[in-house]
């Protein structure tokens, strides 16, 4: 049984209440692999595999089916719940947020009906961490380019990481090739995602980035490229990370 709770987040700086708002709209469509968000199923198996990995290699752990079995992981944005339930079947203890009521209810239903154990709360990474909570793992996944205030959302993402712990970001670079293929080509040619689901002055550069993470004492240590092959219709891992990019980072 899910935990779940649906009165509205208060308000705070980090949260756009137009992108809210619109996710708010989506929400029901999150678990259409082919609606709106089929994109974002199709990029799921690389962000999830890059997070297995990374971990394994950071905690030493093993392969199979529980490998974080005892790790405590935050999704912050979680919308539907598209990485916290393989997360979950992985054996890590979730806990998912998003400003947006519906998603929450949404992604409360859904693992309910797939038999999974994730806390959903419609909260802010700034109550978390102003709470004083903390995770092994914390994840802000295509969520960088929604929020109003990047510095505040990276170092309230960066209070929430235990000691020890990881942060995980992913999020476009504000490029010219990224305005033309995930603006562009994406939202208006190939129709990929809904119109106006990205603003180009949003995306943050890896320097950038960087920056945030080292104002609170972080440090990326890794960081790949995600790039799309239309011939294998798949996404993979790249060097190129002038579009979508990942990066994981520890405190220094």
């Amino acid at each position: 049984m899910t935990t779940a709770h649906h009165s509205a987040p208060p308000s705070h700086g980090t949260i756009d209440a137009a992108e809210v708002a619109r996710f708010d709209r989506m929400a029901k469509t999150w678990w259409d692999a082919t609606g709106p968000m089929r994109t974002l199923h199709k990029f799921n198996p690389v962000r999830i595999a890059y997070v297995r990995d990374q971990l394994g290699l950071h905690f030493g752990l093993g392969a199979g089916p529980s490998m974080l079995d005892g790790l405590s992981v935050l999704d912050v944005g979680c919308g539907g719940g598209l990485l916290c339930e393989p997360l979950a079947r992985l054996g890590a203890r979730v806990t998912g947020i998003d400003p947006a009521t519906t998603n929450i209810a949404v992604a409360s239903l859904h693992a309910e009906q797939s038999g999974l154990e994730i806390a959903y709360q419609p909260r802010t990474v700034e109550d978390l961490a102003a709470a004083g909570e903390q995770f092994d793992v914390v994840l802000a996944m295509e969520v960088v380019e929604h929020v109003a205030d990047v510095d505040l959302f990276i170092a309230s993402c960066c209070q929430v990481v235990k000691p020890g712990g990881l942060l995980f970001l992913a999020t476009l670079n504000r490029t010219m090739k990224a305005f033309a293929l995930a603006i562009v080509g994406a939202e208006y040619v190939l129709g990929w995602l809904p119109r106006g689901t990205h603003q180009w002055d949003k995306f943050v550069t890896p320097d950038e980035l960087d920056q945030a993470l080292a104002d609170s004492g972080f440090e990326a240590f890794d960081d790949s490229g995600v790039v799309y092959n239309p011939l294998r219709d798949a996404w993979s891992l790249s060097r190129d990370m002038s579009v979508n990019y990942m990066l994981v980072a520890k405190r220094v």
